[in-house]
């Protein structure tokens, strides 16, 4: 980064001061434009690409690439295919901004008479999955199939990365979520409006290529750290089925909402004055809440809401502010509704502590098992805060359920992110172009306690115990990336 001083340009003999700007530079040789398939984008040529080059230059190990005759894996994805949803089949597929997801819900589901091999969209155990498309910063992001996304089928959007021998796996991902392995990947992506990258990119991408132990060593890491994630998940779906069983609640598609006129032909119901509630949109008064509703009074013991002092001290939503961002190390990591429910969802931006110090203390704070709830655009996405979360920021889109206590937050948290709790968030929404609810309407979202009061708790108890194992997840690829960047990359012959 260059500071360039004022500049004066004069037309018709008028002075008009430029103002000092930042700018990236620096110069390319022709040979490395060649080298690059003669492309003439900046970020081909980036600085901080450059130095990742460099770093690399002088690693001691032996370097190789990611892809190719030599390198550590193989990389492909499946061929383009016109999607054919349906409202509910035995195909869930899973979009790219998906792989990230701690446990990600199906994006939809595919209809069987869709014209592609579906069981080449299957993510396979072991394997790197990468997207190829889409905005500058979701390009490159990568994940390991673990047990959760073993087997899922997964958008022809998402690269497949094999590797050659299967404790290298672990290796080569903790290596691509270094922020040098990030910026070799980014450096080759190309299109103007939507940019992409393809597998054979990563026959450029450079990789070191340590000792077999070292490279195990960082391999079991991110191998327990998925492990633990599986884990985590699990525990949570022994959760969600002892609620569902407790509450003798069906698969959400099997209830059947009364419509008005069965023959109509489209869907159509209708609504008693006394339920208006001041609300004309139609949303607000779907059938399956009705549905949902009666489910639930019949087999709880008591129908509280978010707001009720049993169960929430407050319900949180900060105020709109214009925010000061500094560079990483700086501040405090912020993050959004997009990243809510990812693992590590600080990683882009960081808010100055000296500018926003006295809210990042106030309604900005996050605490271990507050309730998270985005608010806008995708509306209903839930996280428990885990303890490794304390030191982020999340943003105003981002609604806050300060729980009673530890004995109800994590039964909240179940109930929230069941397909029942999330139709009952959903309810809410108002707007048009951008999709939102507030605190008030959260306040007002039922939740169901149950007559059995030990299983309500034992059901606490597994979330609480699930969120733990994610916060034990967090430190393990932590650790695999810290020896990577130290142990790895920066390790220079002596």
């Amino acid at each position: 980064m260059v500071n360039q001083p004022a500049k004066t340009l004069r037309l018709a003999r008028e002075p008009i001061e430029l103002p000092e700007e930042e700018l990236r530079w620096g110069s390319v040789r022709l040979q490395e434009v060649l080298q690059r398939e003669s492309r003439l984008k900046a970020a081909v040529f980036d600085i901080e690409c450059r130095h990742a080059r460099e770093l690399l230059d002088m690693c001691k190990w032996p370097v190789t690439n990611v892809v190719g005759n030599d390198g550590l894996a193989s990389a492909w994805y499946p061929g383009r295919f016109k999607r054919h949803r349906v409202e509910y089949s035995d195909y869930p597929i899973y979009q790219p901004s998906q792989i990230t997801e701690l446990n990600p819900k199906p994006a939809g589901y595919l209809s069987p008479l869709t014209k592609t091999h579906i069981e080449v969209l299957r993510a396979k155990h072991g394997q790197i999955l990468m997207t190829r498309s889409g905005r500058s910063g979701s390009i490159g992001r990568t994940t390991y199939v673990s047990r959760t996304l073993d087997c899922k089928i997964i958008s022809d959007d998402v690269i497949r990365i094999d590797c050659s021998e299967p404790d290298t796996a672990g290796y080569l991902y903790a290596f691509l979520s270094t922020k040098t392995g990030r910026v070799l990947v980014k450096s080759n992506e190309y299109g103007a409006m939507i940019p992409h990258i393809e597998p054979s990119h990563l026959e450029t991408v450079p990789v070191p290529d340590p000792p077999p132990i070292l490279k195990k060593q960082i391999h079991d890491l991110v191998i327990q750290s998925y492990t633990l994630r599986d884990e985590s998940n699990a525990l949570l779906e022994e959760a969600e089925q002892l609620l569902y069983d407790a509450l003798k609640l069906p698969p959400l598609e099997k209830l059947r909402p009364r419509a008005f006129d069965k023959d109509a032909g489209l869907r159509n119901y209708v609504v008693n004055l006394s339920k208006l509630a001041g609300r004309l949109d139609a949303s607000y008064h779907v059938p399956i809440v009705d549905a949902i509703m009666h489910r639930l009074k019949k087999e709880a013991a008591e129908i509280a809401t978010i707001g009720d002092p049993r169960i929430s001290k407050r319900v949180i939503l900060p105020g709109r502010f214009a925010r000061v961002y500094v560079e990483e190390g700086q501040g405090v990591p912020l993050f959004g509704g997009k990243q809510l429910l990812e693992l590590d969802p600080a990683k882009k931006k960081y808010l100055s502590l000296a500018k926003h110090g006295e809210r990042l203390r106030g309604d900005l704070k996050i605490t271990e098992n507050m309730i998270l709830i985005s608010r806008s655009g995708t509306i209903g996405k839930v996280a428990l805060v885990p303890r490794h979360w304390e030191n982020c920021v999340a943003n105003e889109h981002i609604i806050r359920v300060l729980p009673q206590s530890g004995d109800v937050a994590g039964y909240i948290y179940v109930f929230l992110c069941s397909e029942y709790g999330l139709h009952l968030i959903q309810r809410f929404t108002y707007g048009s172009a951008v999709p939102e609810i507030d605190d008030h309407h959260v306040s007002q979202v039922p939740v169901p306690l149950l007559k059995d009061s030990s299983v309500q708790a034992e059901i606490n108890c597994l979330a609480l115990e699930a969120n733990a194992k994610r916060t034990e997840a967090y430190h393990a690829e932590q650790k695999a990336i810290r020896i990577t960047n130290e142990e790895v990359i920066q390790a220079q012959c002596t």
